[in-house]
């Protein structure tokens, strides 16, 4: 059984207003597939905010936390709710399971891709690129670097895939070199979202740092002419309106 899983729950709530007291019991289904086998069923009572007693399909009969509770538990243990509980996995269970599996973990999403190049921490090679993947799902994905179509397997170091808590994941691959002129070098990656391989090629026009310092200057010189523009017009304006008084 795979170590990640995917959950949700059931929630009921019972309030008693004559004296402000709450009792609540959680249902709640972790699972990885549709397989009951891989589905842990897990039916938690509370009593204000304190966990009183749990049944646990895993463990296989309930568990008390209070006084209260582990009475409950042992008599609970050799009833009939015993079984009864052993039941509520694939009732409660089952038919929520598979809406929840054909809905989400059936899905993908395509990740975006930025290649970017950074300096180098240090080490033997004078440049560093990175492939960042955001927003993918499924978690797991494959990246490579190509380097004039040949894999690179030296050099090469890489992030786990990490979760952005909103169900898409984010990594980042970095891969140390040393330039050469005329070669290409690409960032392949393989995920459950692509019918093929997405090749994003790196383009050593420019670094980075040099696109942004022209793109700066542009955007400035671009908002000179407008306020000389603007300037030139108000004198236009204002010249027109002006008085001639004829001296004698």
């Amino acid at each position: 059984m795979a170590s990640s899983f995917l959950s949700f729950s059931l929630l009921f709530i019972t309030v008693y207003t004559a004296d402000g007291f709450m009792e609540y019991e959680i249902d709640r289904c972790e699972f990885n597939s549709t397989d009951l086998e891989n589905v842990r069923y897990i039916k938690s009572v509370n009593y204000n905010k304190l966990e009183i007693i749990k049944f646990d399909s895993s463990v296989g009969k309930f568990v008390g936390y209070t006084e209260h509770g582990v009475k409950n538990a042992e008599r609970w243990n050799k009833g009939p709710e015993l079984p009864q509980m052993k039941a509520e996995r694939e009732r409660v269970c089952l038919h929520n399971v598979k809406n929840d599996y054909n809905y989400v973990l059936t899905k993908s999403v395509k990740p975006y891709v930025r290649l970017h190049s950074v300096t180098p921490p240090g080490g033997k090679h004078p440049s560093m690129l990175v492939c960042s993947l955001y927003s993918f799902y499924p978690k797991k994905i494959i990246v490579k670097w190509l380097r004039d179509g040949q894999e690179v397997t030296s050099d090469v170091t890489s992030t786990e895939e990490m979760a952005d808590a909103d169900w898409y994941y984010q990594i980042h691959s970095h891969l140390e070199y040393t330039p050469r002129s005329g070669e290409k070098i690409s960032c392949k990656v393989e995920h459950a979202s692509l019918r093929e391989p997405l090749i994003t090629d790196w383009d050593p026009s420019l670094p980075e740092s040099e696109r942004n310092k022209i793109a700066i200057g542009a955007s400035g010189l671009i908002l000179g002419l407008i306020l000389s523009l603007a300037g030139f017009i108000y004198y236009k304006r204002k010249s027109r309106g002006r008085i001639l008084v004829p001296s004698n």
